[in-house]
């Protein structure tokens, strides 16, 4: 693995983040976990493989889908549900046909973002839930339902409430309680940022990446969450939120990938939820909370398996799972610190991982 180590302190090096910890995970075993660099650019605290880190989108295929998938499980919705089933203002007009599946594999026809955070921002916490609602809800779709694919993190704000709805609880309680506390992780949790939550502090300094020097917020964000949206709708959301370290989101996968393999039974999955989020659905490319490998240019790289699976996140973190190799690659950085404008992860993202599947 010296080429993979000699990378990411390249990585470093020139700027591409100030700190990332690399773990490869190969039939079993951990073959590679190492961390490089800085949480930040004012302490340069140096980063170890325990540095929790904002893993922005990742929160969709590691909190969301899978809760959702757990409650279709357990026979308290079906994935053919229509969303208006469980949420006010989609069981009527253009939006009547959007299904749960549509929802998670990106096909709803919402569009991909909007910066809802402007407005939620000047209203008082207690009434940007119900506004966002509407919102959504008012929101014009860009093309029908199940026509194409359009990564939209308004869907997966949708299925966050889906799961409050079915099951009585915020995502960040259900996570915890139904999925990771089973597995026994505990690196895998939301920051909370109402004004009524028990644990509304930034999450402790010590051992964080940071994230933004934010010119919104005016400050260098650090200990809660990145995205604006999620922000200001309290740091619990369906499509960002979610904190974690390394090791927790292997965990996660690993034990995804091991059911998926029929190698064990678990508390979480079942055979059903590992194909649904391991194998592609909807009749497109992208999984039950995962996308698949792009013919060219993807940032698996060129060596991974057409029937890998993986996901990005915008603060510079991505998993990616190559089931024919029985392997997984979780990289975490902060390559938005102290700026977002700083993409050069989109070319570093596929040399490092031809790199680790030319080693293993």
């Amino acid at each position: 693995m010296r080429q993979v180590d000699e990378l990411m302190k390249e990585g470093v090096a020139s700027g591409v983040f100030p700190g990332g910890v690399l773990c490869v995970w190969v039939k079993g075993a951990v073959r590679f976990c190492e961390a490089y660099g800085v949480t930040d650019l004012e302490s340069r605290q140096p980063v170890t493989t325990d540095t929790v880190f904002d893993l922005a989108s990742l929160t969709k295929p590691l909190a969301t889908a899978p809760a959702i998938l757990k409650l279709a499980d357990e026979g308290l919705l079906s994935v053919d549900d229509p969303a208006g089933k469980w949420v006010a203002g989609f069981d009527a007009g253009e939006k009547k046909a959007i299904t749960v599946a549509h929802l998670l594999c990106h096909t709803s026809g919402l569009p991909a973002h909007r910066e809802y955070f402007h407005d939620l921002s000047a209203m008082a916490f207690e009434d940007r839930d119900p506004a966002l609602r509407k919102f959504l809800e008012k929101e014009p779709l860009e093309q029908a339902p199940g026509q194409r694919v359009v990564y939209s993190d308004l869907g997966y704000m949708v299925l966050g409430f889906i799961v409050k709805a079915v099951s009585g609880m915020g995502l960040d309680r259900f996570v915890t309680d139904r999925l990771y506390r089973p597995l026994g992780i505990s690196g895998l949790f939301f920051v909370p940022t109402n004004p009524e939550a028990a644990a509304n502090k930034p999450l402790g300094l010590k051992n964080v990446a940071a994230t933004e020097n934010c010119p919104r917020r005016k400050m260098v964000v650090r200990g809660v969450v990145h995205d604006d949206n999620a922000y200001e709708m309290g740091g619990v959301a369906g499509h960002a939120g979610l904190f974690g370290t390394a090791a927790a989101v292997l965990a996660f996968v690993t034990d995804l990938l091991a059911v998926y393999h029929g190698q064990k039974t678990g508390p979480v999955f079942s055979r059903t939820m590992a194909a649904q989020m391991m194998e592609p659905q909807c009749g497109t490319t992208r999984t039950f909370g995962f996308d698949t490998p792009d013919p060219e240019n993807s940032s698996a790289g060129r060596l991974f398996s057409p029937r890998g699976v993986g996901h990005l996140g915008f603060t510079g973190t991505s998993c990616w799972i190559d089931p024919d190799r029985d392997a997984v690659v979780v990289l975490l950085t902060n390559r938005v610190h102290p700026d977002r404008a700083n993409d050069a992860i989109r070319a570093f993202r596929p040399r490092l991982h031809d790199a680790v599947i030319s080693c293993i």
